[in-house]
């Protein structure tokens, strides 16, 4: 079972600050240089869209009106491959479906690619 975030930090020693870090990085890598913390500060608290893509599908129009409940739908990613993570419709992270370890009926993302070392597909 995998670890939450918080064990995922004491037992790899700052793995998720560092992670944590390579994302702000990502995400601020358009920013003006030479804006002043001061300036900027009150940009943390405007709101973002966070998405999880787990994946996706075509249809035609009749295929998608036949769908009803207990239907299955197939995406075009297989069971274990990366999902992916955007803010407001920016790829900024991969990561892995895991299971919470305090709540075994949620699931939550480990992330396993940040920022500039990925490629949209």
């Amino acid at each position: 079972m995998s670890k939450t975030p918080s064990a995922v930090q004491k037992s790899e020693g700052g793995t998720l600050d560092k992670a944590i870090e390579e994302m702000r990085s990502a995400l601020h890598e358009e920013a003006q240089p030479n804006m002043d913390a001061e300036k900027t500060g009150f940009l943390v608290d405007i709101p973002v869209e966070l998405q999880i893509v787990l994946g996706s599908a075509e249809m035609t129009v009749s295929e998608l009106m036949a769908l009803q409940r207990g239907s299955t739908v197939s995406l075009d990613r297989r069971i274990g491959e990366p999902v992916e993570i955007m803010v407001n419709g920016r790829l900024i992270a991969r990561g892995e479906i895991t299971i919470l370890e305090n709540d075994p009926s949620r699931f939550g993302v480990r992330l396993t690619e940040i920022g500039g070392s990925i490629k949209a597909e």
